[in-house]
């Protein structure tokens, strides 16, 4: 903890020498003038001719803001200017990069939007953001990578490229990358920048290496004085000084952690990753709950993983809803998710918990099949098999899935097992390893009922 704040400190005198000082008043300024004058070095577009602005920072570093700051200045410059705004979903696109609280409307006055307000500016159903000016901003997600291939455009902001649903194709062909590459056609400087915490998927990889791009590295420190104290409680203390904080925190981007059973290859092969059209018939799927000692701010989370299994033996990751809850909640979502995906069980570990999953569960909903399981091993034994599964090329990921897959390439064994993939662990021990699971000790339950009994 020491060594944390001693950085922070050494980083916020760095800050507070190169960057001017903020207006007392923000009375006569714009949005833009209120960042250019509270902006850092490091958020302002690099001078050069580059193409692709790449910035890997840690978690609230700003990277948002920025990205937002960026885009937004460029289509003020740009009438009439069609810019893209790309994220892994969606949903993500809206409710982050135009909606959030730092994305574009949070950026632009009012004045500068068409018809003088967010009604007649933007079209929620459509994706669509209009400037006074005639500029455009346009909504796409990695879920429909083709829907990029016919548009033009003069720019574009890209969130989170790490977690696209193909970044681990890279710059391939037909891919969310290449599909909007070949679209930046208009004006005479088209440009992209990229936000996002670093990860080592094979699109960021090749992305660094372009000779036009330019990389802008960042750690959570240098914007430590904008963030909350429920974050810095949660983030920063739960993961300093762990490999993950390296990256999460420092932005730094990490190769295989020494030791880990999960390697970055294993997630990045072709055909690793699907969407849920192309799931074939399953024959089983369960929902693992590992759930959290206690819901103070700085407690592990509950693991809550859905997972399926084919006739031929295959295995599908198909949901990582994991969160920091109260029973209630925890119970609520695995419910939830229960009947979604019309699971066949949910299925919590006995020795950690599971009296009270069920328990908690039966006083939502009685007819909920919970298949509690004891584990008479020690994690790492557990863990091997499910990890072997994945050399076997037997585990596929319905999506992308950023904080498990990093929980589960950064543990080592001995350490303390994180909560995601525990539930992780449990969800395919329990679909694929049967044999690896006792039954629970008869004065205890029977293995596999139907709801809880009291």
């Amino acid at each position: 903890m020491l060594e944390m704040v001693t950085r922070i400190k050494a980083t916020q005198k760095r800050v507070a020498r190169i960057t001017p000082r903020a207006p007392k008043a923000r009375t006569g300024l714009s949005r833009r003038q209120t960042w250019l004058a509270t902006a850092r070095l490091n958020q302002l577009p690099p001078a050069g001719d580059w193409f692709v602005w790449l910035i890997l920072a840690g978690r609230g570093f700003g990277k948002t803001r920025t990205g937002a700051e960026t885009i937004a200045q460029w289509a003020r410059e740009t009438p009439r200017g069609r810019f893209a705004l790309v994220a892994q979903t969606a949903a993500d696109a809206r409710d982050v990069m135009v909606e959030g609280v730092s994305g574009l409307l949070s950026v632009l006055d009012e004045s500068e939007l068409r018809g003088g307000s967010i009604d007649t500016a933007w079209n929620r159903s459509m994706g669509e953001l209009y400037l006074r000016n005639g500029a455009k901003f346009k909504c796409f997600s990695s879920e429909k990578a083709r829907s990029l291939r016919g548009p033009q455009h003069h720019g574009a902001w890209g969130d989170e490229p790490a977690t696209w649903n193909d970044a681990d194709q890279g710059t391939a062909e037909d891919t969310t990358w290449s599909n909007l590459l070949f679209g930046l056609r208009l004006g005479k400087d088209p440009r992209v920048v990229l936000t996002g915490t670093p990860r080592p998927v094979r699109l960021i990889r090749e992305l660094k290496k372009g000779d036009t791009t330019v990389l802008t590295g960042g750690s959570t420190a240098e914007n430590l004085g904008n963030l909350s104290e429920k974050f810095k409680r949660n983030v920063i203390s739960k993961y300093e000084g762990t490999r993950l904080g390296r990256q999460e925190l420092e932005g730094e981007l990490l190769e295989d952690t020494p030791g880990a059973l999960w390697k970055y290859e294993m997630f990045n092969r072709e055909g690793f990753r699907l969407k849920f059209e192309d799931l074939p018939d399953l024959v089983r799927i369960v929902v693992a709950v590992d759930p959290q000692a206690s819901q103070s701010s700085d407690s592990a989370e509950t693991g809550i993983i859905v997972a399926g299994k084919d006739a031929h033996g295959n295995a599908y990751v198909m949901g990582d809803l994991s969160g920091n809850f109260s029973p209630s909640e925890w119970a609520q979502t695995s419910i939830d998710a229960y009947k979604y995906h019309h699971a066949d069980a949910i299925v919590p570990e006995k020795n950690n918990g599971g009296d009270m999953v069920a328990h908690t569960i039966s006083t939502i909903d009685r007819r909920v099949n919970v298949v509690p399981v004891w584990a008479s091993r020690g994690k790492q034994t557990r863990a091997e098999p499910v990890s072997s599964l994945y050399v076997q090329k037997k585990v596929f990921h319905v999506g992308v899935f950023p904080d498990l897959e990093g929980q589960m390439t950064t543990w080592v064994p001995g350490e303390k097992s994180p909560d995601r993939m525990d539930a992780l662990v449990w969800a395919l021990t329990e679909l694929m390893l049967e044999e690896e699971i006792e039954p629970v000790p008869e004065e205890t339950g029977s293995y596999g009922w139907s709801g809880w009994t009291g």
